[in-house]
């Protein structure tokens, strides 16, 4: 301690205390490389970790699996998976609908369809202008979807509004 304290007081003394000198990077130099190959694993572990984190986050943001994130990407993903989404539900009103409602079912589900790959494109094609249009295109996408949305909540029987 006492040899310790003493090179302290030297080094302030110099003016050399807190700054970086040649033994001091030597110093640092000499412990990182004792200290990096035990630490990296740990680095790298915690990287994952924190990645993976994010990833289950987004994927809850958006409503999709973890598995499916790579296919909602850019400023639009969040368009893109409420429309695959949609797809979906399109899907199960096709095998859920019996008897009479089966044909208007079908109807409505084709009509959507074509709606939901119109607005796809639309929402990939806004990808790449300004940023004002782009917003105003999602918007205007946002509501065509939540009126495609409310239809078929109805047509599933669950009451909105």
């Amino acid at each position: 301690m006492r040899k310790a304290d003493k090179q302290t007081a030297k080094a302030i003394a110099k003016g050399e205390h807190g700054t970086v000198t040649p033994g001091n990077t030597k110093r640092v130099v000499l412990i990182a490389k004792v200290l990096a190959p035990v630490l990296t694993p740990f680095a790298l572990r915690a990287g994952s970790s924190l990645r993976a984190r994010y990833d289950r986050a987004r994927a809850r943001k958006l409503g999709v699996p973890v598995e499916e994130l790579g296919r909602f990407t850019g400023r639009g993903a969040a368009l893109h998976a409420r429309i695959a989404g949609d797809a979906n539900a399109l899907r199960d009103l096709r095998e859920q609908a019996s008897g009479d409602q089966r044909s208007s079912a079908e109807t409505y589900a084709v009509q959507a369809e074509a709606r939901l790959a119109q607005l796809t494109s639309a929402v990939r094609a806004a990808e790449r202008m300004p940023s004002q249009r782009r917003k105003a295109a999602h918007r205007a996408v946002d509501q065509e979807l939540s009126r495609i949305e409310g239809e078929l909540l109805t047509r599933f029987g669950v009451p909105t509004g």
